[in-house]
């Protein structure tokens, strides 16, 4: 069992962007400290409360301060640039991370980034989410000529290729033949991740959905490994759930239940989105609930994993239990307004020093 971290990250949009990058930048390093295996970052052009337009470039500032930590896209959203860039940056990144990367790819989330650059038609981001991934492949592979044609895009490089100085190759990765490729999972039996099973790719199970609902979305996934004869790995598996770890039980549910709680913040700011896109329902703890009902305690109480490190571990034990073996649980990460950032520092020292320990011998001692 694996640790990681998930940042979107969210933050208040007033704070200044250079003061959430050093926030996040501080994060990331106590992360690696603590042992945390993973670190995820997402990527947004048009919000300044999930304020990181580059991933990659945010990930490289922190290879020579960490040790510990594999970084991942989470995700970059394929539609919105040029595969060949997209091929060339994560090619360029995954060298200088010597092979310290999993590429999280996408169609993207955020309605302004949509209209901000064209793609509010899902079903096409979804089609250009496998044509991207489709032409970088064949880049990563490949040596030029290439012509390749696609619905949205063309990669054309043939009549300036002089290999003898250098020109018109593109750089390949440095692991073989790629990096892994993860797809985020929402949606109770996802179809994403079913293409995923076929196609070599692995899942991340969002945050988002009631455990019951990530059975479904492994089970999808192994559907469509079956098909094309792929043995499906649980150890690739990652599973994002909001964990808040703390001395007592009673601390733990005070923290999640104040008023300056970043958990309140990031639960209410997912329900405003989700409400505003219709799309609501995501959230709803119990089927036929009305918007109303659906209130951000209901919604807290229903997908944070809170207590004492004992308590916590025995949740996690039961989340286990329920939607079978996972590779890596990949805790999502607060802003650190007011009280915020000694709780969440406590918290994942906590997870990093009491909690997985105390699990890995649970898993161990169930497969001895």
């Amino acid at each position: 069992m694996r640790l990681g971290l998930f940042m979107m990250p969210l933050h208040p949009p007033a704070r200044p962007l250079h003061d959430k990058l050093a926030e996040d930048t501080e994060k990331a390093i106590l992360a690696d400290r603590l042992g945390f295996d993973e670190l995820w970052v997402g990527e947004h052009f048009s919000a300044t409360s999930e304020p990181i337009p580059s991933p990659l470039m945010f990930m490289a500032s922190l290879l020579p301060q960490t040790k510990n930590l594999t970084f991942a896209s989470g995700v970059l959203t394929l539609p919105h640039r040029h595969p060949a860039v997209i091929a060339a940056e994560v090619a360029q990144f995954d060298h200088m991370s010597r092979g310290r990367f999993l590429l999280g790819v996408g169609s993207g989330s955020l309605p302004s980034d949509f209209e901000l650059l064209g793609t509010f038609d899902e079903a096409a981001r979804g089609r250009m989410v496998l044509e991207s991934v489709g032409m970088m492949q064949r880049i990563w592979s490949e040596e030029p000529p290439y012509d390749m044609q696609g619905e949205f895009w063309r990669v054309k490089l043939d009549k300036t290729v002089t290999p003898a100085i250098g020109f018109g190759a593109m750089p390949k990765p440095f692991q073989a033949p790629h990096p892994p490729i993860f797809v985020p999972a929402v949606s109770a039996h996802s179809r994403t991740v079913n293409e995923a099973g076929r196609r070599g790719w692995w899942p991340i199970s969002s945050a988002l959905p009631l455990t019951h609902v990530l059975r479904t979305q492994w089970d999808s996934f192994a559907d469509g490994c079956a098909a094309v004869g792929r043995t499906p790995d649980p150890a690739m598996w990652r599973v994002v759930r909001t964990v808040l770890v703390a001395e007592t039980d009673q601390e733990a549910r005070r923290r999640l239940y104040h008023a300056e709680s970043s958990h309140r913040y990031f639960f209410n700011h997912l329900r405003t989105v989700l409400g505003q896109v219709g799309r609501l329902e995501i959230l709803k703890p119990r089927p036929g609930m009305s918007d109303e009902e659906t209130t951000v305690e209901e919604i807290m109480e229903s997908r944070v994993i809170y207590g004492s490190a004992r308590s916590v571990s025995e949740k996690l034990a039961a989340l286990r239990a329920e939607i079978g073996p996972f590779g890596t649980l990949v805790m999502s990460a607060m802003d650190w307004s007011g009280p915020n950032a000694d709780w969440e520092r406590e918290s994942m020292q906590h997870m990093a020093a009491d909690v997985l320990p105390r699990w890995r011998d649970d898993i161990a001692k169930e497969a001895a």
